[in-house]
């Protein structure tokens, strides 16, 4: 057996999602859940939540975190971690209130969070953190005593988060006829967010033309091209491009959209494109929706030969990924300077998000950031 290694003073780890619907039924009453506040009129939540009643009303998301949380789970007991993982949604069943009320009946005290969002954004980052606050005051206007919070640091340029997806791409070029193969252009995807949000995404000092968010995903798809370039001998021009947009259409939002890219590269002679996307820890229904169904019918009209890599899901190297990241943050509250494990040219994030990282339109109390009132 390995030795035993300490998480302490953490109790327990929460896996904190978007959560999603599990039937048909559920779809409506899902999506009030995401629009809440908004005045958003029944019939037009019916009308945005056709994608999945494609899938018979089904979010894969829900599916995919169980995965994810087997993984964990097996990964903590192979190496004797000895750290519960726990469960909460944003959105749907199992709501992070209910978990955390969970928690405190089960005596946990000092709790880590990974969120399923790699990468800096208001609603990558600063909204979870909002909920968490929420969900924190709603167990003490009941009485109980709220457990400490704190989140893992973002882990897009971990290396367990980036090579699972550097193995996905070279899959999927493999999977190219031969004679289109050596030069296909690679699409790395993201969800699209209005500039603003892009603009002011990170700490203070990173906001402007993109801010952390583009930046990051920037240095992440870079470091995708240059492995497959060093491993396949083969220099595939490559572009950033984003999906998934639902915003107003007068409200600049981060561009170009996947499918305007697919037209502009067929156009351009390209002879064929792996979409790569590196927004997503999971294929979810941005993923099977706006590049399995929308982007590849495109490509399809096009004539263009695409294939879709896949995201880092439940791969054990992502499972290892969260291991690391929670003994490493262990070490820093016990007073320690691990060095963190990271690649690219952006170094490490904070553990704690910095006043300003992020800002909301309506500010609201966060949990588990140097503005936390949950300290």
């Amino acid at each position: 057996m390995p030795d035993a290694l300490d998480a302490h003073p953490y109790d327990a780890l929460l896996l904190l999602s978007f959560g999603g619907p599990e039937g048909p039924d559920d779809v409506v009453p899902f999506l009030e859940n995401v629009t809440r506040g908004r005045g958003i009129p029944k019939e037009r939540l019916k009308e945005v939540g056709r994608h999945y009643f494609l899938f018979g009303g089904v979010s894969p998301i829900n599916d995919q975190n169980r995965a994810l949380l087997d993984a964990l789970r097996k990964d903590f007991a192979e190496h004797a971690l000895d750290l519960p993982v726990y469960w909460g949604n944003r959105n749907w069943a199992p709501y992070l209130t209910d978990t955390l009320r969970e928690m405190v009946a089960d005596g946990r005290r000092r709790v880590l969070v990974l969120a399923t969002s790699a990468y800096a954004s208001y609603s990558g980052c600063r909204q979870y953190r909002e909920n968490l606050a929420e969900s924190l005051a709603a167990l003490e206007a009941e009485g109980l005593e709220p457990p400490r919070v704190d989140k893992l640091r973002h882990y897009f340029n971990h290396p367990g988060f980036v090579r699972p997806m550097i193995d996905g791409v070279l899959k999927s070029l493999a999977d190219l006829p031969e004679d289109v193969r050596e030069g296909a252009h690679l699409a790395f995807t993201t969800h699209s967010i209005p500039d603003a949000a892009a603009d002011t995404s990170g700490p203070v000092e990173d906001h402007g033309d993109g801010g952390a968010y583009v930046g990051q995903h920037l240095d992440v798809a870079r470091l995708i091209a240059d492995a497959v370039r060093e491993e396949t001998g083969t220099e595939h021009p490559w572009r950033l491009v984003y999906q998934s947009r639902s915003g107003a259409p007068h409200i600049p939002w981060l561009e170009p959209d996947i499918c305007d890219h697919l037209e502009e590269l067929h156009g351009a002679g390209v002879p064929a494109v792996v979409m790569a996307p590196i927004g997503f820890v999971s294929d979810h229904m941005e993923v099977l929706y706006d590049l399995d169904t929308e982007a590849t019918a495109k490509a399809a009209e096009l004539g263009l030969p695409v294939r879709r890599s896949a995201t880092v899901g439940a791969d054990p190297r992502f499972a290892a990924t969260v291991r690391d990241l929670v003994l490493e943050r262990a070490a820093t509250e016990n007073g320690r300077r691990p060095a963190p494990c990271v690649l690219g040219t952006l170094g490490p994030s904070r553990d704690l998000c910095p006043v300003g990282c992020c800002p909301a339109r309506a500010p609201k109390p966060a949990a588990a950031g140097a503005d936390s009132p949950y300290a």
